[in-house]
């Protein structure tokens, strides 16, 4: 039986120890999986057996491995961290006076010299020549190997200083490179920590206060003015305005009454309510968001696959070419052995990868980390560099493009004034549960007047409905009701009707008193994120079970000049097959499950938030958390500077190599140039990664 195992690994921070495990435990029984996530130290074995064994193995390679409990990595106490950085500085100081001495006395042997250097590299290479052993036993070629031999040639030829000054600036860079990279493992554990630990529970008549991942579905919590919501529920008692920007991403506070649905992590204004929990801490949707972006993160983009290739390949070939280049000029030309043999030591620190390995899930996980702060949930770094490719995308209407509730948009009162009229169909319409109902009797609630009583109601499937208000007989419905009673229609009916409106009859007997024209109105920011969309090169296409001229009518509304009517599913689906062999990448936009086929053709599925908050999330492959189209165009900016800053990176990390190679081969680069170099494209890459978290939306 398959068993998946989560460990946390404290020292697993780059590609170089992800490499070591990697050929530390292919060669075990009952492996069947590795997947990797170096941004949070995470490693999950699929394997058969005992998971003890696993932890013995990796603690034998020295990642402090432990079962994942659902927290996230330890930090490193502040004495811990004061003491490692005292000794980083007494073995600087002492580097640094090995190299005056040297220079003073123009002697790298004097036993000074000697003395401060060897103090230098006790101080600051125990640990990284301890991880190159740890490596050449697990027969892994590595940077701890590479910088062992560098400096172990450097001694041999007796570049005391030198080799001091290599050991700290490496173990320096180590550090650096360590703290650079916990900027971008924050960026996702401050998603986790946005809702607080505690909550205030009402047990009985008194309200206690409670670990949140004890509370429990159905409980009563509490709200305090200014507080942080510990878990999602739906609101209790009270009311208040609640800042959801955290989760959703929405800039302005949303209004929550008795009913009302808020989220884990959302801001309290100064109102104060208490709430149902709905669910419980694992399950929010802020964790839910985080686990998203973690597991998202770990899927990597086709740019990273081929970076991670490049790279196994680079590495081996790059240590050739040093061997090489230490005995082939003595061997066969006139090369002098120990510059030839310095010069290869350059090449070898050069060799390492780390930089160009690194910028990759740095920049995909600030893409992400992004995204999901501006209320994108984005599956994975395949679909953040598949947006760019999109050149169309196409919609559902109703709930989409629309708002998904029919509004009336034109009353023409033929006999009465238009507020009789209104107050007449309110009131028909007040007893029935057709959902086009709702629009009359909201449309006369703004009026702040009741409804008229209505006696002798009768509802008539699929024509309208009847009824006697104040002893008058009245009808309201469609054509067909119309027809029945014999009325005679107004020629404005047939042109209400051509510009994709339902209309609707009001009348007594034969006569027509009004006519009602209703529309599922588009959304207010849907024109503005169409042509936003055009702006992008993004064809817009509206894929629609409604009725053809309805289609037609929003879509000319909207700037659409493509769109289909009157489709089922299925014809939905042969629709984005016909639209991807056009496009060859295409993108649908619905609710998630009556376009659950075309969604699922689609190169990439959109879920808006009408769809709901967890259905959006376990729908679709990009998830809008908020009902606001807007965040369209920026999935399609985020993806297109994701990549922009991915291939900056792949052209920083092997420029700056190709520079510094090329200097070695001409003799102008030390090893310390070599480190700083490596240590330079490492933090270069990192930092421009991390400027995505600072993209403006």
């Amino acid at each position: 039986m398959t068993t998946r195992t989560v460990f946390h690994l404290e020292h697993m921070d780059c590609p170089v120890e992800e490499q070591l495990i990697r050929n530390r435990l292919r060669d075990e029984n009952g492996i069947t999986q590795l997947h990797f996530d170096l941004l949070q130290r995470r490693l999950t074995v699929e394997h058969e057996g005992d998971a003890d064994q696993l932890l013995n193995i990796l603690d034998s390679l020295g990642m402090e491995p432990r079962l994942l409990d659902g927290s996230t990595s330890k930090p490193v106490g502040k004495s811990q961290a004061r003491r490692d950085w005292m000794q980083l500085g007494a073995a600087g100081i002492l580097a640094a006076g090995a190299e005056t001495w040297a220079i003073a006395i123009r002697s790298e042997h004097a036993p000074p010299v000697i003395a401060l250097s060897l103090g230098a590299l006790l101080l600051s290479g125990r640990a990284p020549l301890q991880k190159a052993w740890l490596a050449l036993k697990n027969r892994t070629l590595n940077i701890y190997v590479l910088m062992a031999l560098a400096v172990g040639g450097a001694l041999i030829i007796q570049h005391w200083p030198e080799a001091a000054m290599v050991t700290v600036l490496f173990a320096l860079s180590e550090v650096i490179e360590a703290q650079a990279l916990g900027r971008a493992r924050r960026a996702i554990q401050e998603l986790e920590a946005l809702a607080p630990d505690t909550a205030e529970v009402l047990h009985g008549d008194h309200w206690h206060e409670m670990a949140a991942s004890n509370i429990e579905v159905g409980q009563i919590a509490r709200v305090r003015p200014g507080g942080r919501v510990p878990l999602d529920g739906r609101v209790h008692e009270g009311q208040s305005a609640v800042n959801q920007a955290p989760v959703t991403g929405e800039s302005v506070p949303v209004e929550k009454s008795r009913g009302d649905e808020v989220f884990a992590g959302s801001v309290n204004g100064q109102g104060s309510f208490t709430f149902e929990v709905t669910r419980t801490q694992n399950d929010s949707t802020i964790a839910r968001i985080a686990r998203a972006v973690q597991e998202a993160q770990a899927q990597r983009a086709p740019v990273q696959r081929f970076v991670d290739s490049f790279a196994r390949i680079y590495t081996p070939l790059v240590v050739l070419a040093a061997f090489l280049f230490a005995i082939v000029p003595p061997l066969f030309f006139t090369g002098d052995w120990a510059t030839y043999f310095y010069r290869a030591l350059v090449l070898l620190v050069i060799a390492c990868p780390c930089a160009l390995v690194i910028s990759t899930p740095v920049t995909v996980v600030s893409g992400l980390t992004l995204a999901a702060r501006q209320g994108l949930i984005i599956k994975g770094g395949l679909y953040l560099e598949q947006g760019r490719n999109l050149r169309a995308l196409a919609f559902d209407k109703t709930g989409t493009l629309t708002i998904g509730r029919p509004q009336i948009t034109q009353i023409i009162a033929l006999t009465q004034d238009e507020k009789s009229v209104l107050q007449i169909a309110a009131s028909l319409n007040s007893l029935s549960e057709h959902p086009l109902a709702v629009a009359f009797w909201e449309k006369w609630q703004a009026q702040g007047e009741k409804v008229l009583p209505v006696e002798s109601f009768a509802a008539l499937p699929g024509r309208g409905v009847r009824g006697e208000i104040e002893s008058q007989s009245f009808w309201l419905g469609n054509l067909r009701l119309a027809q029945e009673n014999g009325a005679e229609l107004p020629p404005i009916a047939e042109e209400l009707e051509n510009t994709g409106q339902t209309v609707v009859f009001l009348g007594k007997k034969q006569e027509i008193l009004a006519l009602f024209a209703l529309a599922d109105a588009p959304r207010p920011e849907a024109a503005e994120v169409i042509a936003q969309l055009i702006a992008q090169g993004i064809m817009p296409i509206l894929l629609s079970g409604d009725n053809a001229r309805v289609v037609q009518a929003v879509s000319k509304q909207l700037g659409i000049t493509r769109q289909h009517g009157e489709l089922l599913p299925e014809e939905k689906l042969n629709a984005i097959a016909e639209l991807e062999s056009e496009f060859g990448a295409i993108g649908m936009m619905g609710d998630g499950i009556n376009d659950a086929p075309a969604l699922a053709r689609a190169t990439i599925g959109f879920c808006p938030g009408a769809g709901g908050t967890a259905v959006a999330l376990e729908t679709a492959d990009v998830a809008l958390l908020q009902d606001d189209l807007r965040l369209l165009p920026l999935f399609f900016k985020i993806s297109r500077a994701t990549l922009r800053v991915l291939w900056q990176n792949i052209v920083l990390a092997l420029g700056i190599k190709a520079l510094f190679f090329a200097l070695a081969l001409a003799g102008y680069a030390t090893l310390w140039m070599a480190v700083f170099a490596d240590v330079g494209a490492s933090l270069l890459v990192i930092l421009n990664g991390l400027r995505l978290l600072r993209l403006k939306a």
